[in-house]
């Protein structure tokens, strides 16, 4: 499924779901070890997949909006959702499609840049069509929001930007 974010067109799917986490990963040629983002409308959609029980304080402060956080991910989830790392790259979006997406399903779903793994992230739904094509079950119509790029990724802990 592609679905419009803050800033560029997602790919998403059910994150308990390794099959079409698997079928994700292919779509894109994204390596699994990377890991993939969590984005959900509300704390208590992530919260059953981190080791944490609250978000920490400067992620509070950002969320939701266009930032994503490396959170410590429970043991049990997927090394196709977290790659080989012990954290969870999540997110609490502000955009009105995301949120109403993740409402309707009932909790986080992946989110991931609707692009093949090296080249450029869709602006538009023609992007889109001509990158991933016959790939794609679905495209959620609507509007982008205003940001601008791919969503910041930090370690609150450290403070470390790992994506600017």
């Amino acid at each position: 499924m592609a679905y419009p974010t803050e800033a560029v067109w997602g790919l998403g799917c059910d994150p308990a779901n390794d099959q079409a986490l698997a079928r994700l990963l292919n779509l894109k040629q994204r390596p699994w070890q990377k890991g993939l983002i969590l984005i959900a409308a509300n704390w208590a959609q992530l919260a059953p997949w981190l080791k944490v029980s609250e978000a920490p304080e400067i992620a509070a402060a950002h969320w939701p909006g266009h930032a994503t956080f490396l959170l410590p991910a429970r043991d049990e989830v997927s090394t196709l959702l977290r790659g080989r790392h012990d954290t969870l790259a999540v997110r609490i979006s502000a955009h009105p499609p995301v949120r109403a997406l993740c409402e309707s399903f009932g909790g986080a779903i992946v989110s991931t840049s609707a692009n093949r793994h090296g080249r450029p992230t869709p602006t538009s739904i023609r992007q889109l069509r001509h990158q991933l094509g016959p790939g794609l079950d679905f495209v959620l119509n609507a509007p982008l929001g205003q940001g601008h790029g791919p969503s910041r990724i930090m370690d609150p802990y450290s403070g470390e930007v790992i994506r600017a």
